[in-house]
């Protein structure tokens, strides 16, 4: 019988793709441990027993991994966004190497056991966007932070080791301002009297432009003025401040509304030797250089000869499609989205690129609108969100069918999903390879090619 708060030892034998440790009892019990790794041995608190399995914490160390490392961020453990800080990076590529080709093992029946796992150097401070929701600190006044692990309970961290170390400087301007003018907090919707949600920041690695946007649940800003002031004392390189007004209950961050209080609408970034203006409201990936390293082997691993039509599904503003122009002879874009479409046609614009035509459409419209321009691709780019490709996608590759599929998945089980029904479409493997596009975290990105 296993209870609740039971302690215990146990060998840590995996660890699942979301960071937790696994291990089993004597009686073979499975129990899920954060914070733990491979081969070592704990002592465990079970602080929740289900019938076939239960939630540990770490109690004890018996025999630490030789790969457990201190962790050198004051928030983890408390945060939910690193979920591997406590391990060494070399150990980390390991392991998400192995999620890749077990999810491929099991899901369908793939043995990509001699795929890689490329990494660029920068582990910490990579990320060029950060979304710090609001919260209420001890004191009864507004703060921001980040979300605790499975909540929305906001923790304090001026310093997040993802980020650059300025994105703390503009965190700790905007808190004062928002104390001085008693703004409060809008707490994901608890508190409909709420005003202030998240603060926004991004930077362009290429240029070192930074934007910062205020999210609110309001029409405007009151003191907007002493807010620019703020933060452009705080960080010279902004050049763009901004308010978004998002009204709508429940956590979702982005509003559909910008305005600009200061400064430009955009901020520009290079990308793949391509200008890229990127808005507030526009998707951008949020490691540069690891994009860049992703989107020139997934290029080169697809093998464009120049010749080919390419159709970029789930396009966005155009980044990958755009990146892959040079190599092909006629690109189509197709998105859901209307501004990203028109994003993607300015940044073709931007970058003398006319071999490109983006519209917007859904997959099947896709499919349908190219197959009267008596159109068919040689080569699909699919790049879907995290719930994977959706039936559209495969309704639209049986009307095409394409000689080559290249997916970009964030997702690697929903990936190898994927790969499966395409494997029923007459696909096969022929490369695989993953991107760590987020270092320290539970992600990792998958690439496939597959040919019919």
């Amino acid at each position: 019988m296993n209870k609740k708060n039971e302690l215990f030892d146990l060998e840590i034998s995996d660890i699942t793709s979301e960071g937790a440790g696994v291990g089993r009892k004597d009686d073979g019990y499975v129990v899920f441990v954060p914070f733990t790794a491979p081969g070592e041995k704990i002592r465990c608190q079970l602080l929740k027993a289900g019938k076939s399995f239960g939630y540990g914490k770490l109690a004890g160390l018996v025999q630490p991994s030789p790969a457990r490392i201190e962790p050198d961020c004051p928030a983890f453990r408390r945060c939910g966004g690193c979920a591997l800080r406590h391990i060494s990076y070399e150990e980390e590529l390991r392991i998400k190497k192995n999620w890749v080709i077990e999810s491929f093992r099991r899901t369908g029946g793939f043995d990509v056991s001699n795929m890689e796992i490329f990494s660029t150097e920068n582990h910490d401070r990579y990320r060029n966007k950060a979304e710090y929701p609001a919260g209420t600190g001890e004191d009864g006044q507004l703060c921001f932070g980040l979300y605790a692990q499975r909540s929305h309970r906001v923790i304090t961290c001026a310093d997040c080791l993802l980020t650059p170390a300025f994105y703390g400087d503009i965190l700790k301007a905007v808190e004062k301002f928002c104390r001085r003018y008693r703004l409060p907090a809008y707490e994901d919707g608890l508190h409909e009297n709420g005003f202030v949600r998240h603060l926004y920041i991004r930077d362009a690695r290429a240029t070192g432009e930074v934007s910062v946007s205020l999210i609110i649940n309001g029409d405007s800003l009151p003191h907007s003025d002493e807010f620019v002031a703020a933060v452009r004392e705080a960080c010279p390189s902004v050049v763009s401040v901004s308010v978004i007004i998002n009204k709508k209950s429940g956590n979702e961050i982005l509003g559909d509304k910008c305005e600009i209080l200061w400064g430009k609408e955009t901020i520009t970034d290079v990308l793949c030797g391509l200008k890229f203006e990127i808005s507030p409201l526009s998707f951008y990936q949020v490691n540069r250089d690891a994009a860049e390293l992703l989107y020139n082997k997934a290029c080169a691993k697809s093998g464009l000869s120049g010749s080919e039509t390419l159709l970029d599904l789930y396009c966005g503003a155009g980044t990958i499609g755009l990146s892959a122009s040079h190599s092909v002879s006629k690109l189509y874009g197709v998105e859901i989205i209307p501004e990203a479409v028109e994003n993607a046609k300015k940044n073709a614009v931007r970058n003398g690129i006319d071999n490109a035509e983006f519209f917007c459409a859904d997959a099947g419209e896709a499919a349908n609108m190219l197959a009267d321009r008596g159109v068919r691709p040689d080569i699909m780019i699919v790049d879907p969100p995290r719930k994977g490709c959706n039936d559209a996608v495969f309704e639209a590759t049986k009307k095409m069918m394409p000689g080559k599929i290249t997916m970009i998945s964030c997702n690697h089980i929903t990936g190898a999903r994927d790969a499966a029904r395409f494997a029923e479409l007459g696909y096969h493997i022929t490369e695989l390879f993953a991107v760590d596009l987020f270092p320290r975290t539970a992600h990792v990105e998958t690439v496939v090619c597959l040919k019919r």
